[in-house]
């Protein structure tokens, strides 16, 4: 059983950055992938950012690529995402997860479904 925690929301305005924050308890993620995804009211959640287990690989969404940064520190049992250059279209609730699946190499799990554990979210918003 793992426990995550999400942290770091708030307000930011276009031009600032933030960065969140994903803290695991119970067990180690340390052999776990990591996925980031966002929601808004009425929509379905949307794939942000992964990475791999030991964070040799990582995998961005479109919307996302090239302004945010997913990291891990498995010795703190956290990953982060690194938010720059936020959007207001970026405003949602912020969600970390870990699955127990199996690494493959070459593969990104970016759909809800190849997730086990989830946090309970972090609101961010984007004023301009």
């Amino acid at each position: 059983q793992v426990q995550l925690v999400e942290s770091g929301g708030g307000l930011v305005q276009t031009g600032g950055s933030l960065r969140l924050s994903c803290a695991a308890s119970g067990r180690s993620i340390s052999t776990s992938a990591v996925g980031w995804f966002r929601q808004v009211p009425g929509k379905e959640r949307e794939f942000v950012a992964y990475i791999s287990w030991n964070g040799d690989s990582t995998h961005y969404g479109d919307s996302v690529k090239g302004r945010f940064t997913i990291s891990r520190d498995n010795a703190k049992n956290t990953v982060y995402l690194q938010m720059n250059s936020p959007k207001p279209e970026d405003t949602a609730v912020y969600f970390c997860a870990a699955t127990t699946r199996y690494y493959t190499e070459g593969y990104y799990y970016t759909g809800e479904y190849e997730y086990d554990y989830w946090g309970q979210g972090t609101q961010v918003t984007v004023s301009s």
